[in-house]
């Protein structure tokens, strides 16, 4: 059984992940880091849901795989800005 809930929670990590790159490809790294990231992220909180919750049914062990998921690849998330040179940016040389 819990094969089966590695299986769909690394799916759905997969699934996560790839919405993400393609939803926010400019704020990401390329997706051959981020996908795997969105997988192992779900494996993990598939595994942590299940030792939390002993046999726990398909549900909260989905639920946790996808929270850990996304805080996975959200740690990978880059600032929109640019960093700025000068003495606006605290540059004492200038």
């Amino acid at each position: 059984m819990f094969y089966l809930s590695a299986s769909a929670s690394v799916l759905l990590g997969l699934l996560l992940a790839t919405a993400a790159v393609h939803r926010l490809p400019h704020r990401l790294p390329r997706a051959g880091v981020v996908l795997p990231t969105g997988a192992v992220g779900a494996l993990a909180g598939a595994l942590i849901t299940q030792a939390a919750l002993a046999p726990a049914e398909a549900a909260p062990l989905l639920l946790g795989a996808a929270a850990l998921s996304v805080a996975s690849v959200s740690l990978l998330l880059r600032t929109g800005r640019t960093p700025r040179r000068g003495a606006a940016a605290g540059n004492p040389a200038a």
